[in-house]
């Protein structure tokens, strides 16, 4: 794991330290023991083809961890030198990734206050962590590989003026008990809405994607847009940025609400819904269930989907099938 102290009365950011895996020591007034005053990111690496180990757009998830850390009143730091911190511990563990095109490292930089005070102020000390583990499959799928998601109304995962859009420890906690009653109704994962018209905003912890015929007849690619009560992902900027260079495919921010999607599918204009983030890659839905009924989409039933389309092209960048300046090749 490597770890890096911030001291204030210190001139701020110690030596950072690559140390054999270990029990963190924490004064029981940490600051983010009490008051969440602590941050995560996620990134991956990659075992390719040619037997090196990348990771997919680092400088990104260092961008967005300065956000989280100046929003909490974390010291700010130099992601260029984070992420040479990231390779050289990834090198040195690189036997833990995996050799396989199933699964990967998964990379987890951790940024938490451990300022020993009961003041709810900006910490003076503290305490920048990344430890490593190999993954496989995020979500249990059903037989044709897609989820079912459950949206309901009455509970929200952000709200405007919060932090929705920032990648921190108290956005997620909450989320447990909504997500274990979505699954004892047969769902995998929550659809997060927002407001009286129930906009679409997340689903789980993964950005949201609808592909549909617009109005011209075109087949349009939408996701809602960053208005701050979502995540920033980087596989949906990504997403975004690829598919906007293809001829076939409207691109589009808009915002999505629950009636426009029923009335979309009713009408057999609704093509697609997934979900994407870091962590899952794609992931593609089928079913929604909201209030009393549930709303199937034909997701599956695409002669040549757009999901699937995405994902390929994310994976050949991510192993190494397709050379692209998203990919930073560590070894």
């Amino acid at each position: 794991m490597l770890k890096i102290y911030y001291h204030r009365e210190l001139g701020g950011w110690q030596k950072p330290e690559i140390t054999p895996f270990e029990n963190l020591s924490l004064h029981p007034a940490a600051k983010a023991l009490h008051y969440a005053v602590q941050l995560f990111e996620g990134l991956k690496a990659y075992r390719g083809r040619d037997d090196k180990i990348r990771m997919f757009r680092p400088d990104l998830n260092m961008e967005r961890m300065n956000l989280a850390a100046q929003r909490s009143g974390l010291p700010m730091f130099d992601g260029d030198e984070l992420v040479k911190c990231i390779k050289r511990l990834v090198q040195i563990d690189q036997e833990w990734v995996p050799h396989s095109e199933t699964s990967t490292l998964y990379i987890r930089p951790t940024l938490i206050g451990v300022e020993p005070t009961f003041g709810i102020q900006a910490p003076d000390s503290a305490l920048l962590f990344v430890i490593l583990s190999p993954v496989s499959a995020y979500y249990k799928k059903s037989k044709d590989g897609a989820v079912s998601i459950y949206a309901d109304p009455n509970v929200v995962r952000a709200f405007p003026g919060g932090v929705g859009n920032r990648k921190v420890g108290s956005n997620y906690g909450p989320t447990i008990e909504a997500t274990s009653r979505a699954e004892k109704l047969g769902h995998q994962q929550v659809l997060w809405l927002f407001g009286p018209n129930h906009e679409l905003t997340e689903v789980g912890a993964m950005n949201i994607f609808i592909v549909y015929i617009n109005e011209q007849g075109d087949k349009q690619l939408s996701t809602p847009p960053l208005n701050g009560l979502i995540l920033p992902g980087v596989t949906r900027r990504s997403i975004l940025e690829l598919t906007s260079q293809w001829e076939d495919l409207v691109v589009k921010e808009e915002v999505i609400t629950m009636n426009r999607l029923i009335e979309l599918n009713k009408q057999g204009r609704l093509l697609e819904m997934f979900g994407a983030g870091t962590a899952v890659v794609i992931s593609p839905i089928s079913r929604v269930g909201f209030l009393d009924t549930d709303v199937n989409i034909p997701t599956m039933q695409q002669p040549q989907p757009v999901y699937q389309r995405v994902k390929d092209t994310l994976l050949a960048i991510q192993y190494g099938h397709l050379e692209h300046p998203y990919a930073t090749i560590i070894s």
